[in-house]
């Protein structure tokens, strides 16, 4: 029997019977509030009771479909037997939060989990859909460590402009280079933005929100079929269908998140998101995840996973196809079959073993999707690096890069933060040539704060009417999933923590050497302790609010950015009684 010294003991029948069994005065009260919603007295027999986590919102266009997918997850449950209850928690649009989404995910982690843990839930289904609201959902699930099952809302359909296909969010940073060029009119720009999403649904390139329906598929959190069904395909209803069938089966076999989530399934992951040139965004979330169930998991464990798989998905921004077509080719069980010698197929999901879900042979050939002997490029699509400008990491997708920046050297241009970055990046006096390289600090986990998706720095305008596409940047911000070019990010540890990103002067040259993992500031050793020593501590710490905690404990983001105090397991047991 559960007791306050012991929350973690299962309940003789169900956890959910802690609060619905019996005839004590504070059951009844309890299915009489449930029975006002017209439930059944049925429903509290004992049947296992299935939390639907909605982060449906009109503020995350990406997920508004959700009520839609929910009321499928509903049938699948009430078909197991199940007693499905939804609930919502704060949700995270990336196309309109400020000052970033990255800044809220953990406080919706702890939505999450104590929403789990306070309530009579045996099981939960999680929607999650726009970039943050996935590895958020996971994340509090992890810690709360109850049987999970993840559902994402799929890609929007493929948009056109001219008969085109328009990429979402990669058009955009092109367009708006384009128009910066004065090769692109404003009025044709403004055009383009009606046709690029055509329905609900997350980004339909290989974005952030991409990459995690792809890992959570990986990691098996996620039925087969999850990554790549479009957000308004009938299918995905029925995935959604199924997966609340899946979450009573796995309350009834007692298989936890924490079972899933093994150092196995995260080195699955991070070959997965290597061959799909996937969103760097990741790195941080899969380091987060693990750090809630406990798994050591860290930089230098996702590079050496990386390391030598080749780049077999062609979507943009690495290549130049859509999710529509990777669904078409198959999807993640298709990759799997090529990826399948660098897996661990005996890796647990929620359906039993990975190998399970690798099909034995392809049933058609669609180049979406590579062979392994004729990969898109033959590696390198995620690289960690160390150095004395990143002591404690960076990260950079050559997949997206220019392959002659990769093994660079260059003047050093440092904007102190974003404001400066926009006041001076189009000065036409600004001392910039193709070879400099862009700086940006003040934009990490605690700088910004959040570290905002801002470390692709727009080049220069002058550069781009000569012809300039990319120059080496670098920061400790984010960049978009959708977005490309030759950027070195997540600096580690960070220049509002007092890293050596901040003591970097214009003029300093900066090597940048990707087959090396290095980068370095070639600045001699003494001056760069001289610059320390005279260097004034940041006086703009928030002072109150949920930002006041964010600074106080957000952990850089080699850690994954989470909050100290939210790292770690605290399965949820039964709380003590609240009347």
């Amino acid at each position: 029997m559960p007791t306050a010294e012991n929350p973690d003991a299962l309940h003789p029948e169900s956890r959910s019977q802690a609060w619905f069994g019996g005839t004590e005065k504070i059951a009844f009260a309890r299915r009489s509030g449930m029975k006002a919603q017209g439930v059944p007295h049925r429903m509290f027999d004992g049947r296992p009771v299935i939390g639907i986590c909605n982060t449906w919102s009109e503020l995350t266009p990406c997920n508004a479909h959700f009520r839609d997918l929910a009321e499928a997850v509903k049938r699948g449950v009430y078909e197991a037997g199940g007693f499905p209850v939804e609930f919502p928690v704060m949700s995270l649009g990336e196309t309109l939060m400020r000052p970033t989404t990255m800044l809220y995910r953990n406080l919706v982690s702890m939505d999450v989990e104590e929403s789990i843990r306070a309530n009579p839930l045996d099981g939960v289904v999680l929607l999650g859909g726009c970039d943050k609201t996935t590895p958020a959902l996971v994340m509090g699930a992890a810690s709360a460590d109850l049987p999970t099952v993840v559902i994402s809302g799929g890609p929007t359909l493929t948009g056109r402009y001219r008969g085109r296909p328009l990429p979402s969010g990669t058009a955009v940073y092109r367009m708006s280079d384009e128009v910066r060029a004065g090769r692109m009119s404003e009025e044709e720009f403004v055009r383009a933005e009606s046709c690029m999403w055509r329905a609900n649904g997350h980004c339909n390139t290989m974005g952030t929100a991409s990459s995690m329906a792809v890992l959570m598929e990986v990691l098996g959190l996620a039925l087969p079929g999850n990554a790549a069904i479009p957000a308004v395909d009938a299918r995905r209803r029925v995935l959604a269908q199924d997966s609340g069938r899946q979450a009573v089966e796995l309350v009834r076999s007692g298989l936890r998140i924490s079972d899933v989530l093994t150092p196995a399934a995260l080195r699955n992951a991070v070959v997965a998101l290597a061959a799909t040139g996937g969103s760097t965004n990741a790195v941080l979330h899969l380091i987060a995840i693990a750090g809630r169930v406990g798994v050591p998991f860290g930089l230098d464990d996702i590079d050496r996973a990386a390391q030598g798989v080749p780049l077999l998905v062609d979507l943009q921004p690495a290549g130049e196809h859509l999710m529509e077509d990777f669904f078409e080719a198959g999807g993640v069980p298709v990759l799997l079959h090529e990826l399948r010698e660098l897996l661990d197929v005996e890796a647990v999901t929620l359906t039993g073993r990975l190998g399970d879900n690798v099909p034995a042979e392809r049933d058609w050939y669609d180049p979406v999707i590579r062979r392994w002997d004729d990969p898109l490029k033959k590696g390198a699509s995620l690289a960690v690096l160390h150095g004395n400008l990143a002591p404690s990491g960076a990260v950079i997708k050559p997949a997206a890069a220019s392959e002659h920046l990769l093994r660079h050297e260059g003047p050093a241009i440092v904007f102190e933060d974003r404001e400066d970055l926009y006041r001076r990046i189009d000065d036409p006096d600004l001392p910039v040539s193709e070879d400099s390289v862009l700086v940006l600090r003040n934009s990490g986990p605690q700088g910004y704060p959040g570290m905002p998706e801002i470390g692709n720095l727009p080049i220069p305008a002058k550069l781009l009417r000569r012809g300039v596409s990319d120059m080496v940047r670098i920061s400790d911000a984010r960049m978009s999933g959708t977005a490309f070019g030759t950027v070195v990010l997540h600096v580690a540890p960070e220049s509002a923590a007092g890293g050596p990103l901040s003591l970097v002067r214009d003029g300093d040259r900066i090597a940048l050497d990707v087959d090396r993992r290095r980068l370095d500031l070639i600045v001699d050793d003494a001056e760069l302790a001289a610059r320390a020593a005279a260097a004034a501590p940041p006086d703009d710490a928030p002072r109150s609010g949920y930002e006041f905690l964010h600074h106080r404990h957000v952990l850089q983001a080699d850690r994954g950015a989470d909050l100290d105090f939210l790292v770690g397991r605290r399965p949820a047991g039964i709380p003590r009684e609240s009347h």
